[in-house]
Order: C-alpha cells, then structure tokens, then sequence
C-alpha cells in the first residue's frame, strides 16, 4: 500500500525556546534527520506555519491557512494534499522515529477503520499516528467549531490504537524533545583525541583545528590529558593556600571566567560532563585511549606511531611512514585536509 509521510513543524517551540525542527542530533536538523529515514516512502511532506522559514526547494512545504490552532491544522492540510489515501503523521520533536515503526502500523491498515495510533500505556501518540483522508470532514467540522485537541479526532472517527508494548520497538523511537533540558541529554559533541609523543606539534595542531571549527560556527572544548602532575596555583595565591589547609575543592571565579580545581584524584568524566554544550570536544594526549584519533608524528621526534591503528582517524607527519595505514595519511601542515577528514569520519 503507498503511504505519505507528513512531518508536522509548525508548532511554537515554546518551551524549547527556539524552532525544534532546527535543532541537530549527529551533526543533522530534527527536521532532516525524520525526513531522510523516511525518504523511501512515496511521499514526504513538511507541514509549517510559514513556509519562509524553510528551504522551499529542498522539501514540500504545505503552510497552514488556519494559523495558530495546533496540530490538527498540520493534519487537515497533510491529508488536503497528500498524493495518497493514507498519510502517517509525526512530529518534528520525535528525531529517533524510524520506518520499521511506521511500516508496522501500516499493517494494522483496513476498511475498519479510519485512524491508526501508537499508544503507550495510558497515553495516546496522535502524532505517531496514520490518518485516512475519509476522516477530512470530520477535521473540517472540528477546525470551524473550533474544537482543536486532537483526542475530538478519535471520538469521532473509528480508531485502531496500537500497543508499543505489544511490539518489538523500543519507546524511544516515539521520544519526543520539547525543552532545553530533553535535548541535552540527547546532544551529545563529536569527541576525538590529537595524540603523539611527547613535543610532536599536538597543542599547534589543536589550535589549527579549533580555528577551523569556528569557522564553521561550532563550539569548541579542549581537554589536555597530563601524564604528570600538573599545578595551576601560584604559590602565596589565595587559592594556594585554600588548598594547602587541606581544602578538596577550590574554584575561583570572575566576570569572564571559572575555574575549579579537585585535589582527591582526577575525574576525566566530571570534566566531559562539563563539556556537554560543546559541539565538538578535542582531548590532547590520551593516545592509549580508544577515542578516535588523530596522530602526530614529527620526524624531529620519531619516526612511527605510537597509537592502535584500529583507533586512527589519520596521521598527521613531516616524516616517511614505513609501516602500511589503513586511514589517510597527511602532510602535518596539511590542515585543511586534517579538517575536511576529521568531518568525514564523523560525517558533519
């Protein structure tokens, strides 16, 4: 049976405080990523307040004519226009949706009913839901009576709800993420090390690098590994001495900056954590680690890397590489290829 796919991006984003369907996860919008797993239907349509806020030639845009009356306006004009009898609505918050799913509600497709509804437990997913256009009526009446909660919907047309609990899918697929705090949990940044012996160029490559991010608009965090103990105190500084009394935590803050230091061990893990806005996050050092890596090596130095191979983004050298690399091999002030190659492993 052909289907349609309408994907609803003409809410306010509220509480989220900017346009969700803008939002990215691995490096693509909300909105890019549903309608890529959904390109292999016969028709994909972007529903929307206002069609200028989009790329009109990139999708098909279908703009609300009854403004600001919720989503059932994103359903009434999704079925006006579709190509196909049957059209599985979601929302633009929902990144995690796949094809599997839809194409396991479509199944429950037949003459008995009108509405086909994801439910999970008690609660009832209207948009993760496919919609006859027999229903187009009953949305018409509704929208000019202005009655506008979907749940008007299905006690009016004959609805088949579908337990998630009944299925093999996981309730993430149909995870929607309406604030700031929901989406930071789900963002997480591009992490990659810059690795090598010791004085091999690490901390210029790195700097190189983050130029080139920012370039592009990203945030950027560094996190440098020390193999040695490390003191960012001057001695007779207040912060010093905080810690010689004996003090685990000392921070220090000003108009343009924070710092806080732990004096009972290291913690690569709360220093992660704080890097959790970042887009991408740079670690110097760590080349035993099994985060992916780009290695330095410099002839003046050494003449071989040092790394498992197996976790070699590129290598980055001045010198004539003996042994055979799976990965790209650059010159080491070759940063624009370093760049473009770190961005393709992790297809930004």
């Amino acid at each position: 049976m052909k289907l349609s796919v309408a994907i609803l991006a003409g809410g306010k984003s509220s509480r989220m405080g900017t346009n969700k369907a803008l939002l990215t996860i691995n490096n693509n919008t909300f909105l890019d990523t549903i309608a890529g797993e959904m390109h292999s239907f016969e028709e994909v349509l972007i529903c929307v307040d206002e069609k200028a806020k989009y790329d009109e030639k990139k999708y098909r845009l279908v703009e609300d004519v009854h403004k600001g009356i919720g989503p059932i306006e994103g359903i009434y004009e999704a079925l006006m226009h579709a190509e196909n009898e049957y059209v599985f609505v979601c929302a633009t918050d929902m990144p995690f949706i796949k094809k599997e799913l839809v194409n396991y509600i479509s199944e429950f497709i037949s003459s008995d009913y009108d509405c086909y509804v994801l439910r999970e437990g008690n609660k009832v997913h209207p948009l993760c839901a496919i919609y006859s256009k027999r229903i187009l009526p009953v949305l018409k009446a509704l929208i000019e009576n202005e009655k506008y909660k979907l749940i008007n919907i299905f006690e009016r047309t004959r609805t088949k709800y579908i337990d998630i609990e009944l299925s093999c899918f996981d309730r993430k697929l149909i995870k929607n993420i309406n604030t700031k705090e929901e989406y930071r949990e789900i963002k997480k940044p591009v992490v990659f090390a810059v690795s090598g012996i010791k004085d091999s160029g690490k901390t210029g490559l790195i700097i190189k690098l983050i130029n080139e991010f920012i370039k592009e608009g990203k945030a950027v965090g560094v996190i440098k590994h020390d193999g040695h103990d490390f003191n960012v105190d001057n001695e007779n500084t207040d912060t010093f001495r905080f810690a010689a009394a004996g003090a685990l935590r000392v921070g220090i803050y000003s108009d343009s900056k924070t710092a806080v230091m732990k004096y009972d061990g290291g913690d690569f893990d709360g220093i992660m954590n704080s890097m959790s806005s970042m887009d991408v996050v740079i670690i110097e050092g760590m080349k035993n680690s099994n985060y992916p890596k780009v290695e330095v090596v410099r002839k003046e130095i050494s003449q071989s890397t040092v790394c498992d191979k197996s976790t070699l983004i590129c290598v980055a050298t001045n010198a004539k590489l003996t042994d055979a690399y799976q990965c790209p091999v650059y010159n080491i002030d070759d940063v624009c290829g370093i760049y473009n190659c770190v961005k393709k492993y992790f297809e930004m």
